[in-house]
């Protein structure tokens, strides 16, 4: 199937796999096929008329599984990120937030939503150990909003960045909806790849995820954790790759309630919510100053220059090839390594949720810990460095926090209502501090290069 021109129809055709060709790519992959095109005769139907179909007789094939191959990556572009982190050595939250705003430019405001989609697209490092257990590196996030919070925008831009991704919503466009599903053509069956296998090593994009269906809803645990999906159907039983990113909206059921628990307001199970490493809540509250600002920025008035600066905070503003080839460029050049001072930061935090009187069981457990140093490796990434400093653990906190469930340390943080901070390093240095001062772990400040 030809889907290299996202917006044209999907075109198939035939390719036949001899000898050691055979099993050499699974259902979802994206390949490169070198062969003959020939013509064979269609099955004989008894009264129908006879039919020859165009087919591809294979030579070679060769599995298209890195995202980054599909992004020019060139020298030129690699100076110039280098020269980028070179000027702002002295203010590196100021660099970030360039980057940062340059994520969905046309959503006004909702500083630590776009930091956050740019953390999951990043994504932390996968490890795995001898005997093969891999634990995913691949981060997940939900979005929990009333309407007309941007949740579909941030899916879409999403979607262009990555190479690789697939957007769909939660009932599914075809019956393999997210995970795959056994189809008879003709005397034999085959597997048809839904979203979750085809965004495989990419980002898959879900709208309206409380809508999944219920028989989905156990096979996505196991795709969202061990990253693959097993399949028992129709006589094939084989394990395909799901090795991607899920970034996930929907409406609360009803008006969101503050007083209750997320799996109430939302529907979704415990052991669906935990696998999620952020779920932020966007409550669409009355705000006359929020609304007089997003007004005029939309409307992108005379007397909005105010509101502009607020938005960006006044920070210049990345083309999106220069975005995509950077998301590229750091997902596969850096690999971080945490370092004691991280390490005793995010420790710490979760000691603090397992202590909670108000626990929390969607999201106190061993995952939340993953979780965090997944996020912490990220902004590693994102900030152009192969190791995670103290400043890469606290924005980890800081974001776990401002999901609204496992607020601790800092209250709730109206993650609807937040815009860029005027001086970006001057923001971090009062946040750290904040951050140490609430764990107990003050004599750790002094700078983010703290090792």
């Amino acid at each position: 199937m030809d889907r290299s021109k996202p917006t044209a129809i999907p075109r198939a055709i035939v390719v036949i796999l001899e000898r050691d060709l055979v099993d050499q790519a699974k259902s979802g992959d994206s390949v490169t096929v070198t062969g003959v095109v020939t013509c064979r005769w269609r099955p004989v139907v008894a009264g129908e008329r006879p039919d020859i179909a165009v087919v591809i007789r294979a030579n070679s094939i060769s599995v298209l599984s890195d995202q980054a191959s599909q992004i020019a990556i060139t020298e030129e572009l690699r100076e110039d990120f280098r020269a980028f982190w070179a000027a702002r050595a002295g203010t590196p939250m100021r660099g970030r937030d360039e980057i940062v705003a340059s994520m969905c430019p046309q959503v006004y405001g909702l500083f630590y939503i776009k930091l956050a989609v740019l953390l999951v697209l990043i994504s932390g490092v996968a490890r795995s150990d001898e005997s093969g257990l891999r634990v995913r590196g691949e981060a997940h996030m939900l979005l929990v909003g009333d309407p007309g919070t941007a949740k579909s925008q941030f899916l879409k831009y999403a979607a262009k960045l990555v190479p690789r991704s697939v957007l769909t919503t939660g009932i599914g466009s075809t019956s393999a909806g997210l995970t795959v599903t056994a189809v008879k053509d003709g005397p034999e069956w085959q597997l048809e790849a839904g979203a979750l296998v085809l965004a495989d090593r990419g980002l898959c994009c879900i709208d309206e995820f409380g809508n999944i269906r219920e028989a989905e809803k156990s096979t996505i645990l196991e795709a969202m954790e061990q990253q693959s999906i097993s399949v028992a159907k129709a006589g094939i039983v084989c394990k395909l790759n799901a090795r991607c990113s899920v970034l996930a909206a929907m409406n609360p059921k009803g008006k969101y309630d503050v007083h209750s628990s997320l799996a109430v307001n939302t529907a979704l199970s415990t052991p669906l919510l935990s696998r999620f490493d952020l779920v932020l809540v966007l409550l669409d509250t009355h705000d006359e100053q929020w609304d007089a600002h997003v007004s005029s920025f939309l409307l992108g008035s005379r007397d909005s220059e105010e509101a502009a600066l607020d938005s960006n905070g006044e920070q210049d503003v990345w083309e999106f090839d220069r975005l995509q080839a950077y998301l590229a460029f750091v997902k596969t050049a850096f690999q971080p390594e945490t370092t004691p001072a991280s390490e005793q930061v995010l420790t710490r935090y979760y000691q603090l949720q397992r202590q909670r009187d108000t626990l929390n069981a969607a999201r106190t457990t061993i995952r939340l810990l993953e979780s965090l140093i997944r996020l912490a490796q990220a902004h590693a990434r994102l900030m152009f460095r192969n190791k995670v400093l103290l400043a890469d653990a606290v924005i980890a906190v800081v974001l776990m926090e401002s999901t609204m469930l496992s607020a601790s340390i800092l209250g709730a943080i109206d993650t609807l209502h937040t815009t860029f901070p005027e001086d970006s390093d001057l923001f971090y240095a009062e946040l750290e501090s904040l951050v140490l001062r609430r764990l107990d772990m003050a004599h750790l400040g002094g700078g983010s290069q703290v090792v």
